[in-house]
């Protein structure tokens, strides 16, 4: 029986990959979003069947349970409580002998460093910031909005940039680049359109996103209110590494605080130094890096930790995705 089931769900698409006990791929294949606060748990698992059937019929396997261990790293397992409800519902199909459920930014992480020591933060739709220890202690935040105290990521940030833009049009706020950039970048005119097109639904509401590389390119025009809002986010960015080491006691010790999601993994020059120089104040032995291995391979990797893998198969199966 191979050793790891390894799946990386998040919000548009799901990985998975069977991975043997000395660290080999047998199987992988990729399949939708998962999305349990749309379409509820058993649909969402629904989603997750699909892509563990291809690749368990790639890695030649017919009956379950079809491994040892089941790896699951899901977007919206935000709480342990959901954690829990994701478990239970992922064991009932019986892919695996045991089933562990984390939040898909622990894969983040665990794809990123040697062992599992360190902090992740996450920005792309949202932010998320993990930490963990190899004694399995674990720092987290709920990450589940502004009800949880959070700011920035990818929507966040184009929300904030049309909130400026807007009131610089129309005299409520400082003068920026933002209130023509942002509508040109769909060919209109003035933020008043690109207000109008928005709430009418002839600009669709998953395209706000599209607004968050027309922030970074504005700040980067030298343009003073899109540079605070960069600023703003760095400063996040590293408050939520700080506080991680600090409830794992790694502030005054050499550990990687590593970068991942889209927006930061697309080292905005504007950013990723800034993120480096503060958090140099609060933890000056962190090292900074951006995680660019696929998070299905934290998965797997968690998993192999797990069921006692030795290191000679972790470090096969980190080759096999260089």
């Amino acid at each position: 029986m191979p050793a790891v089931l390894a799946i990386d769900a998040g919000n548009s698409k799901t990985d998975v990959a069977v991975i043997g006990a000395d660290g080999t791929v047998l199987g992988a294949a990729r399949g939708g979003g998962f999305q349990p606060p749309v379409v509820g748990v058993e649909a969402a698992v629904d989603v997750l069947a699909e892509a563990v059937a291809a690749a368990t019929a790639a890695a030649g396997l017919t009956d379950p349970p079809y491994v040892t261990h089941v790896s699951a790293c899901l977007a919206n397992a935000d709480l342990p409580v959901e954690e829990r409800e994701l478990a239970d519902a992922v064991r009932a199909r019986g892919w695996g002998a045991s089933v562990e459920v984390r939040n898909d930014t622990f894969a983040v992480l665990r794809a990123g460093v040697d062992e599992p020591r360190g902090v992740a933060v996450v920005c792309g739709a949202g932010i998320n910031c993990v930490g963990m220890l190899p004694d399995g202690r674990t720092a987290r935040f709920p990450a589940i909005g502004r009800i949880s105290g959070d700011w920035g990521g990818g929507s966040g940030l184009a929300e904030e940039a049309l909130w400026y833009a807007a009131r610089a049009e129309d005299g409520r706020g400082a003068p920026t680049e933002l209130a023509r950039a942002l509508p040109g970048h769909f060919g209109l005119d003035s933020m008043y359109a690109l207000i109008e097109a928005l709430h009418r639904g002839r600009v669709p509401f998953e395209r706000r996103h599209e607004l968050t590389p027309v922030l970074f390119a504005t700040s980067a025009g030298g343009d003073p209110v899109a540079r605070s809002l960069v600023e703003r986010l760095a400063t996040e960015v590293v408050a939520m590494a700080s506080v991680a080491l600090e409830r794992l006691d790694l502030l005054d010790e050499e550990v990687p605080v590593l970068l991942g999601g889209g927006v930061l993994a697309a080292g905005h020059p504007q950013l990723n130094p800034r993120i480096a120089e503060l958090l140099a104040t609060r933890a000056p032995k962190a090292v900074v890096g951006v995680v660019s291995r696929p998070p299905v391979l934290g998965a797997a990797l968690l998993g192999l930790d797990h069921v006692g893998a030795p290191a000679r198969s972790r470090t096969w199966l980190r080759a096999q995705y260089d």
